[in-house]
């Protein structure tokens, strides 16, 4: 067990990485989705920035998490990406809500893990 924070944080970057890389390179081919989820992927790729800027932070931030530096800043990073990958799953597409709950759980435990760095943050007065 006292590896484990060390496994959820290697596999939450490893998550991340795969992701980023497969999306921007385009490596594998993408499951037929429904209409509405399908709109706003091709929203997200129309603006011709957004896209690349989401896959190369994830591969980044991912990369930082596998090897355990800026950990807390790369977990502040992806927290957004995690919670619209999250949403996007619940609203538009729910076959991939697995991978969006085991995202929020391995970001959340990982997060837990590293609360020290947030105490700051999560004060109520500065």
């Amino acid at each position: 067990m006292k590896h484990l924070p060390t496994i959820a944080r290697i596999l939450l970057g490893l998550l991340f990485v795969f992701g980023g890389v497969t999306g921007l390179f385009e490596l594998v081919e993408q499951p037929e989705v429904g209409e509405e989820a399908a709109a706003f992927m091709g929203a997200i790729m129309d603006t011709g920035y957004l896209w690349p800027v989401i896959k190369v932070t994830e591969i980044v931030c991912g990369v930082l998490l596998i090897l355990g530096m800026f950990v807390p800043l790369a977990l502040v990073v992806l927290a957004p990406v995690a919670l619209n990958i999250l949403l996007f799953h619940v609203f538009l597409e729910p076959s991939g809500l697995v991978f969006g709950l085991v995202l929020l759980v391995l970001g959340l435990y990982t997060a837990h893990q590293h609360r020290e760095s947030f105490s700051g943050v999560l004060k109520r007065r500065a």
